[in-house]
């Protein structure tokens, strides 16, 4: 590691490079076992003498902070033997800089890395489920000098073979008429609607977005200055008649409802392409959770319906395969195409090469296809389990809301309150059960609460005892359910 020493003058250079090197020691900056660089090398980078250097080495060896081994160089010593670790200097305190008023106020997400026992929380596959073994051999194979090319970063839009891939992806699972051009590789959902959102939207423009609904790209667009308007969903999705007149922008989920679980309508999904011709608008269409169906027939994604290019079509790999890879795409009419690849070029450019050609290549194989048949039939499992409890034992304080998809199940509290909602979470992760109610997910508090059963982290085997466990932090939790 090359190491800074700042000089504040051209006197007592040995003393200053003393101080910086032992600082570093001490607040473990240089771990034990690091090696410093050699005194001629160092000495021509600090711009002094070799001796100087070889003076503060000898030094600081004497004092026991580093060790010197004869013909292979100079080496950081374990603090243990009597010397005290001091931490690192704070930052700057005080500082006049501010954010805006919109980014302070952005909730930040929970803390996900613990592995509880018990785990219904949302929005995560099982990572037990993911082909390490066939990912590891595409990647080896990818990480050559012909994936890299030049070396220069990459189109904006993604690896080629990776939009080829997702187009046909796209046209035989979802009905979608996409071409490769019509692709534009994005580090996940997120990133999608963050590109869309800077594309169409003027500061103050409206959107609508559902509520209950996914609460980041709310807190997005709020912070890049747009109006937001919550717009209550009922059993057949977002209720149209709701929408505001001027919204330029409406986010959906039409295949699996987030939070609540449902899908949205045909008539739904025709009164809302009708209702963004009218108004001129835009529809940005999360299909989450799609590739999970357990009973009917898929239903058509609004924009495979839509004759007017004003559906954006936004996918994600992170359910069907791990979260960590940062890969997802959206699929936007011509007329888009090059103000969303200025977007991205003008943000970060483009994901990992490496990544984006072994997904092409794993699609393109059948590999995806075949990975994503074997983990529906193990969460149609845990769904059934899940199902049955909740029109079982716990039927008397939840009522489910009908949900035949997905990596979750909704139950609102038949009688409870947000209070109690929040309660029965911090009791159940007591219990080593975790699981989220509606709190992330709403804006008016008026919202009817319920808890969302995620089972896409936790183990088919452990599914029966957390339920169970579950369904005693209800009755200690909720009130007594009223008798018929």
């Amino acid at each position: 590691m090359d190491l800074h020493v700042p000089f504040d003058g051209r006197r007592d250079l040995a003393g200053q490079i003393y101080r910086r090197i032992r600082a570093a020691v001490l607040a473990g900056e240089l771990r034990p076992g690091s090696a410093l660089p050699p005194t001629r090398e160092f000495a021509h980078r600090l711009g002094v003498s070799r001796n100087t250097v070889s003076g503060v080495y000898d030094r600081l060896v004497a004092e026991g902070l580093l060790v010197a081994r004869t013909g292979a160089g100079t080496y950081v010593r374990s603090v243990a033997n009597g010397a005290a670790t001091t931490p690192p200097p704070a930052a700057v305190a005080g500082s006049p800089l501010r954010a805006r008023r919109a980014w302070e106020q952005v909730l930040l997400p929970p803390d996900l890395t613990e592995t509880p026992l018990f785990d219904f929380r949302v929005g995560s596959p099982d990572p037990r489920l993911f082909p390490y073994a066939t990912w590891r051999r595409l990647l080896g194979r990818q990480v050559h000098p012909s994936v890299v090319g030049s070396g220069l970063p990459t189109d904006p839009a993604g690896h080629p073979a990776l939009r080829a891939a997702i187009a046909r992806h796209v046209r035989v699972s979802r009905g979608i008429a996409a071409s490769a051009s019509d692709v534009l590789v994005t580090n996940g959902i997120q990133q999608s609607v963050d590109l869309v959102a800077r594309v169409l939207l003027a500061p103050g423009a409206r959107v609508a977005v559902e509520e209950p609904g996914w609460s980041p790209p709310r807190m997005l667009f709020t912070a890049l200055g747009a109006r937001v308007v919550p717009v209550p969903v009922d059993d057949e999705g977002i209720v149209v008649d709701g929408l505001p007149d001027d919204a330029r922008l409406v986010y959906v989920t039409p295949s699996h409802q987030l939070p609540l679980g449902m899908a949205m309508s045909h008539r739904r999904r025709a009164a809302l392409l009708a209702w963004a011709v009218r108004h001129d608008a835009a529809i940005i269409e999360d299909d989450y959770d799609t590739e999970f169906r357990y009973t009917d027939q898929p239903l058509s994604p609004l924009h495979s319906i839509d004759h007017t290019g004003r559906v954006l079509y936004a996918g994600t790999f992170s359910k069907t395969l791990l979260p960590a890879l940062r890969l997802g795409f959206l699929v936007a009419p011509p007329s888009l195409h090059h103000a969303l690849l200025g977007a991205r070029f003008v943000t970060d450019w483009h994901s990992s090469l490496f990544e984006q050609a072994a997904l092409a290549e794993f699609i393109d194989s059948g590999g995806l296809a075949a990975h994503v048949r074997r983990m529906r039939a193990v969460y149609r499992l845990r769904h059934r389990e899940i199902m049955a409890a909740l029109v079982g034992p716990l039927a008397p304080w939840l009522e489910v809301v009908g949900s035949a998809a997905g990596l979750h199940v909704s139950a609102h509290l038949r009688s409870a309150t947000a209070t109690d909602s929040s309660r029965l979470v911090e009791v159940a992760r007591r219990a080593g059960v975790h699981i989220f109610d509606f709190g992330m997910f709403v804006v008016d508090p008026a919202t009817r609460p319920g808890l969302i059963f995620g089972y896409g982290a936790i183990p088919t085997y452990r599914v029966a005892e957390g339920l169970r466990r579950l369904h005693d932090c209800v009755k200690a939790v909720l009130p007594a359910p009223t008798s018929s």
